[in-house]
Formats: structure tokens, C-alpha cells, sequence
């Protein structure tokens, strides 16, 4: 059996954008195979004030890459002075996924990113894949094992004017959806707002049982 801090092969993670800012959602189960290795996994980090992500993949790497992006943004800000904006900061973080990816190993470095932040130039909401490639989204995104089932959410019930509120309803929906459905996402759901206000936890729900 794989370690659990090595493996993790299934989640849901759902990034929204709304009127007056952005909904990170994501369930709370990691896997190794069929063996649910963690049922209160964190999946949504806090980056800086300003700037949050959410996570797949191979448990290893992408904590190594959260820390590696959170030092770089902090050194950066100490030799400019100044803090990274997004786009500054979102293609760091792809270059660091880029380079994981193929760097030569035993384990495959797969890796997976929503990331989200604001500043003087708005809300951004980007995917950066296991690859390294890169994508802004203007209206919602999702990734991991359980993604089918919330796109069919996302397609019928986002609207582009959506405020805040309504985007975390749509989050929670399209989590419980995956959770229906996809065997790897479950365990719970924590829902990330990032707003004027900075980076704000809105819930965080364990659900004690998966039969449905």
C-alpha cells in the first residue's frame, strides 16, 4: 500500500467567480487507490493575504510546491519591496509545476492547481494543470476525479452577475454532486472565499458517514 503522504489520486475542487470576488470550494478525502487514506485532507491553502489555491494530485508534491510558493512570494516581496501581483505569482507557481513534472523519479510528480487573488487589477481565477500549462477563467472551473459531475452543475445554474453568497451555494452544490457520484471525493467540504476583505474560510463541513 502506497504511503499516505506519498499518494493521493482522486478529489473535487471547484473554483467560482462572482460579482465581488471568488469561491474556492473542495472536498476533504484523499485516496491511495481504493483505500480512503485521510478523511479531513486540507485541500484549500492559504497563499497571503490576498491569494489562495486549491489542490490535487500527489499529496508530496503539492505540499513541497505550497511551501515553495509561499517562500518565494515572501522573498520576492522582501527584494522588491513590494507585493507579487497575480499574474506574477500564478506563473511562478506554474513554472515551479512545470519543472516538478519532469524532473526524473520513481513517483510521478502530478500536481494540480485552481488558483485564486485580487488586486489592483481585480479578481483572477486561473487552472494550472499537471503540466504546467496554464488557463485564466473568467466564469468557474474544476478539477480532479469528481469535475464531470460539478461542471453539470456549473453549466446550468452559474450566472455571470453572481454575488458571493450565491457563488458558495453553487460551490456546495457542486461538491455535493461530486460526492454522489465519484467514490474518490468525500469525507466533507470547506468552502474558501476570497473578497476586498482577504482570504476567508466560510465552511468547513465533515460528513461522518458516505452512505447515501
Amino acid at each position: 500500500m502506497e504511503n499516505q503522504n506519498v499518494m493521493k489520486t482522486g478529489t473535487t475542487t471547484v473554483g467560482i467567480m462572482c460579482k465581488d470576488g471568488i469561491v474556492l470550494a473542495a472536498d476533504k478525502r484523499a485516496t491511495a487507490g481504493n483505500f480512503i487514506t485521510d478523511k479531513k485532507a486540507q485541500k484549500i491553502y492559504k497563499i497571503n493575504d490576498n491569494m489562495a489555491l486549491t489542490t490535487a494530485g500527489v499529496v508530496s508534491d503539492v505540499q513541497l510546491l505550497v511551501k515553495l510558493i509561499k517562500a518565494e512570494l515572501s522573498l520576492k516581496e522582501i527584494r522588491t519591496e513590494r507585493k507579487a501581483n497575480v499574474k506574477e505569482s500564478v506563473n511562478l507557481l506554474a513554472g515551479l509545476v512545470y519543472s516538478n513534472i519532469r524532473k526524473m523519479s520513481m513517483i510521478p510528480g502530478i500536481s494540480h492547481f485552481l488558483f485564486a487573488g485580487s488586486d489592483y487589477g481585480g479578481f483572477h481565477l486561473y487552472d494550472i494543470y499537471a503540466d504546467g500549462s496554464l488557463t485564466k477563467h473568467d466564469s468557474y472551473v474544476s478539477s480532479g476525479s469528481g469535475s464531470v459531475m460539478a461542471y453539470g452543475v456549473l453549466e446550468t445554474l452559474y450566472k455571470s452577475d453572481m454575488k458571493i453568497d450565491e457563488g458558495i451555494k453553487l460551490a456546495v452544490k457542486c461538491i455535493n454532486a461530486a460526492l454522489q457520484r465519484d467514490s474518490a471525493t468525500g469525507s466533507g467540504i470547506d468552502v474558501v472565499t476570497v473578497t476586498k476583505e482577504g482570504i476567508k474560510t466560510v465552511l468547513e463541513k465533515e460528513i461522518k458517514t458516505d452512505l447515501q
